[in-house]
């Protein structure tokens, strides 16, 4: 249970970001809960929150979740969606506000809790992935076409890829059908726990071919994505795997070897 708990832990650390509006929220919630005087929203601003976050860290939660959910490993994050997060805190915000009695206070606090909270969240357009867009998706153009090369046919069973972290970001917001063995958790956070493909397809300059081969086929990928300009030790086709197709500096490389698995 332990285990199960640190995992949750992990899920809450990296939903958080650097954590300052999960504290916000948490400060939110309570002043609601002790100043709010309608129970509707008492509850649904005050301790529906702090129920959730509560929650989400009982193991018992996600061994329930996981059991539900086919991918309900992957996604258990998603709990967090239920949380009016950015509702909560300005409402808190507001609330607090209007019970200040004079003008020139409240004018001046006004400034200094918007401030604090820009400054504890991220400039959204400085993202990496911000971009003009290419497409009526908002991703990148050779996402879509790389997906669509290996996407499953409608009815067959989802396959699963392995993604340069340049891409992970991106895929699964236009193909569900696609799995990873490892996703944006590893590229924009500081996660904790050991991925092996992850470890041989990004950390080395050089990738060894037999290594990764080694550990995508442990993690029962159909494909890996490779761009061009990576040097590999060795040769993917070696190993057994046969080129699918080159598009726009990426080759896709198959495993027969998977194929029976995910067929």
């Amino acid at each position: 249970m332990y285990g199960i708990f640190m995992e949750c832990w992990v899920d809450l650390k990296l939903y958080g970001g650097n954590g300052a509006i999960l504290a916000l929220l948490i400060i939110s919630s309570i002043y609601l809960i002790a100043s709010e005087k309608d129970l509707k929203k008492k509850i649904l601003f005050g301790i529906l929150p702090l129920m959730i976050l509560a929650g989400f860290l009982l193991p018992i939660t996600k061994i329930v979740y996981v059991a539900a959910f086919e991918d309900g490993k992957d996604t258990y994050y998603r709990i967090m969606w239920l949380i009016p997060t950015y509702v909560t805190i300005g409402y808190a915000a507001t609330r607090a506000l209007s019970r200040v009695k004079r003008d020139t206070v409240r004018r001046c606090l006004l400034p200094v809790i918007l401030l604090i909270i820009v400054v504890t969240g991220s400039f959204v357009y400085t993202n990496q992935y911000m971009q003009r867009a290419e497409n009526a998706y908002h991703i990148p153009q050779n996402v879509i076409d790389i997906v669509d090369e290996i996407a499953p046919a409608e009815g067959e069973p989802r396959v699963r890829a392995a993604f340069p972290s340049e891409l992970v970001h991106f895929v699964r917001q236009y193909n569900t059908d696609i799995l990873m063995p490892f996703g944006r958790e590893m590229v924009v956070t500081q996660w904790d726990y050991y991925n092996a493909v992850y470890e041989a397809m990004e950390k080395p300059e050089v990738i060894d071919a037999k290594e990764l081969v080694e550990a995508t086929r442990q993690t029962k990928c159909t494909y890996i994505v490779m761009p061009d300009n990576r040097t590999i030790k060795g040769s993917l086709t070696d190993e057994g795997l046969t080129i699918r197709a080159n598009i726009d500096g990426y080759t896709i490389y198959e495993d027969p070897q998977v194929e029976a698995f995910n067929g």
